[in-house]
């Protein structure tokens, strides 16, 4: 009887701290995090660009590693790289960023940030 009682304790903890971190979770993602008004380009940490992203449609070429262009792509209030010339495409992959404080990071050294409407 002592290990049915101590085993729906372990239950009930488990789905509680499951249920808080869920509700951490969602509060972080929709009610602290909020649509950024613009985007920063920076080339190995220097900034190269800062775009109001509630213009109309912009894309950008950025001179990466070795000669290469990487293209940026700034459509309904989204930033995207849709190409890159470093072997992995990670930052391509990442896909459009949306809310402050997501980044796109190219391993070649360019990076796209989504800020909000305060510098």
């Amino acid at each position: 009887m002592d290990n049915k009682v101590r085993l729906k304790r372990d239950i009930i903890l488990v789905l509680s701290m499951v249920i808080i971190a869920a509700a951490a979770f969602l509060i972080i993602n929709y009610a602290v995090k909020k649509d950024g008004r613009y985007a920063v380009i920076k080339v190995d940490g220097q900034v190269v660009k800062t775009l109001d992203l509630n213009r109309e449609e912009t894309t950008i070429e950025v001179n990466g590693y070795q000669g290469g262009v990487n293209r940026i792509v700034i459509k309904d209030g989204k930033v995207s790289m849709t190409e890159a010339d470093c072997p992995d495409e990670l930052c391509v992959k990442t896909g459009k960023i949306s809310r402050t404080g997501e980044t796109i990071v190219c391993l070649c050294g360019i990076g796209a940030r989504r800020w909000g409407n305060r510098w």
